[in-house]
């Protein structure tokens, strides 16, 4: 499953509305800890296909959404299940440490 790019106009498309539990990663270009962290979460993305959606939100582009979700400071992961945050992380992360966060 492809890594989706979301925007306020999708967003509860894709997310909220989704049957599949979402791996949220809010990011930005100039940051460096997003940057690290953007190739461990397409990693679990492939390795969870059809199991777990991912949608990555650039906070420059999305500045509604990011404020919606109280992120202040990225990387930002949020789980969502059934349109309800379930758990949400700030900062870089293993990949060991990201698998337990998707569970």
């Amino acid at each position: 499953m492809a890594i989706i790019n979301g925007t306020k106009d999708n967003f509860k498309k894709e997310v909220l509305e989704s049957e599949l539990p979402v791996l949220v990663d809010f990011w930005a270009s100039w940051c460096g800890p997003c940057k690290m962290l953007s190739p461990l979460v397409d990693e679990v993305a492939g390795e969870r296909s059809g199991r777990l959606k991912t949608v990555k939100v650039n906070v420059d582009e999305e500045p509604e959404l990011s404020m919606m979700y109280d992120v202040f400071s990225i990387p930002t992961l949020i789980l969502f299940q059934n349109g309800t945050v379930v758990r949400k992380t700030v900062g870089y992360m293993p990949k060991e440490e990201l698998e337990a966060f998707v569970g």
